[in-house]
């Protein structure tokens, strides 16, 4: 059902609604149509400098726009004026003009400086990755703490950017300039921009404790869950890597899939249950993506420290995908990240190469030799499944506690609690009840303790 609102509704080729001249305006809603992709490639190969904007490519689609171009400039490092140098400037230009593009898209993120400089030179709209990726963050939450993390996201990210044009937002509220309009124009001189970014301020830091307090929320959970020995099992990976369509195989959680970058950005929990009968918990995460807006990192952190406080990270990787490492190395780099903040604690990785019915035998080869210990699977048709429930069970923590019990019949409840959160090595039905030989957690091993008995 959240798919079929996704595409109710369709863009009409060749209408708007933007204003001619960008300069009219104060604020302005994000809001992309045909667009032109610019990009300056610094460090690493061509074909990584392609692969960036290839997918600068489909966030821009996702965001519901129309790619006409795509540039790349070569450079040693991005200008600090227009990002790209005033003579590829023209070129930029005249390549906009000939699509009948309204949006410039940067691969990278742009100074206020650097905006202002591209938009009076190209004179269409220039959005920056990170604000790209905002947009997309922001149609795609659906939990209140979803909404409250994105806008906590943007308003951080829009505050230093704000600014006039002409001289919308230099106007004084009141104060000397505000001398020959006479009773009631006099005020605190403070200029409009300053009132805005004051109101800015003011709703980040109640975004901050609104945040904080599901935080505590979210804790309280986990702690329950810690309490009742449920391990748990957190998934992480690169956007559109296929986690979601992994929780809804291993979990049968129906959450939502789709082809596209963020699809989902909620996280979601799941009780799953490992083939020697164990019960644990399995959590979809937010995805990763190159060059992660720090703007979204600081907003989600809340949501990513799940990851820190799991008992095992399932790390997916697109097999499709041509350079599957640097979606490793792009992940990683973040979670060392909360691990710094979570004082270096940082669980188990099993890494899991989900698509394997999408990648050649040539790909599905290198990717064997480049990561000997990963369980390869395909979410789609279910092959390898089995197998990764089996690897999930073998890293889990497993109870320390022996013990040998003797578990009167009318105490049913007691043994299922066994069972689920325990490991039951022998079990045998007998006159006075049921006998088992359990590896229990210390804190089932005191509820148990009156059924105590020798071992044979």
């Amino acid at each position: 059902m959240e798919l079929e609102e996704r595409t109710s509704l369709r863009r009409v080729a060749g209408l708007s609604t933007e204003l001619t001249d960008v300069t009219e305006v104060e604020y302005r809603q994000l809001r992309l149509e045909r667009v032109v992709l610019v990009g300056v490639w610094t460090t690493g190969t061509a074909q990584q400098a392609e692969a960036s904007l290839v997918e600068l490519a489909r966030l821009a689609e996702t965001a519901g726009s129309q790619v006409l171009d795509g540039l790349v400039q070569r450079r040693s490092r991005p200008d600090p004026a227009t990002f790209i140098g005033s003579g590829k400037v023209d070129e930029l230009r005249a390549a906009v003009q000939g699509a009948g593009a309204d949006t410039v898209i940067a691969d990278g993120e742009l100074s206020p400086g650097q905006l202002r400089q591209l938009e009076e030179k190209l004179k269409v709209k220039v959005i920056d990755r990170t604000a790209l990726i905002l947009d997309i963050f922001a149609q795609h939450a659906r939990s209140r703490d979803g909404k409250a993390q994105v806008e906590l996201a943007q308003l951080s990210y829009l505050l230093p950017r704000l600014r006039g044009w002409g001289e919308a937002l230099s106007r004084q509220v009141g104060g000397r300039a505000a001398g020959g309009v006479g009773i009631g124009g006099r005020g605190p001189g403070e200029t409009k921009i300053e009132l805005d970014r004051r109101r800015i301020r003011h709703r980040m830091s109640k975004l901050r404790r609104e945040i904080a307090a599901m935080r505590t929320v979210r804790e309280t959970q986990r702690g329950s869950r810690r309490r009742n020995e449920v391990p748990g099992v957190a998934i992480v990976g690169y956007t559109n890597a296929g986690k979601s369509s992994l929780l809804n195989a291993l979990t049968d959680a129906g959450v939502l899939v789709e082809d596209a970058l963020f699809a989902t950005l909620d996280p979601t929990t799941r009780r799953a249950e490992t083939p020697d009968g164990r019960d644990y918990t399995l959590t979809d995460t937010v995805g990763f993506v190159r060059h992660l807006p720090h703007q979204l990192v600081e907003a989600f952190r809340s949501t990513l420290e799940e990851t820190a406080q799991a008992d095992l990270l399932v790390h997916v990787v697109d097999a499709s995908d041509p350079l599957p490492e640097d979606q490793i190395a792009a992940v990683r780099k973040v979670l060392v990240e909360i691990g710094e903040e979570q004082q270096g604690r940082m669980p188990p990785e099993l890494l899991v190469v989900n698509k394997i019915d999408a990648a050649g035998d040539l790909q599905l080869a290198r990717l064997r030799h480049l990561l000997p210990d990963a369980v390869f699977v395909s979410a789609h048709t279910g092959a390898g499944v089995s197998l990764l429930r089996r690897r999930i069970a073998e890293l889990l923590p497993n109870p320390e506690v022996e013990v040998e019990l003797l578990v009167p019949y009318a105490e049913g409840a007691l043994v299922a609690r066994v069972h689920s959160d325990g490991v039951v090595l022998e079990e045998e039905h007998v006159a006075d009840g049921t006998r088992m030989r359990a590896r229990v957690g210390p804190e089932l091993a005191t509820a148990v303790s009156a059924h105590l008995v020798a071992p044979r």
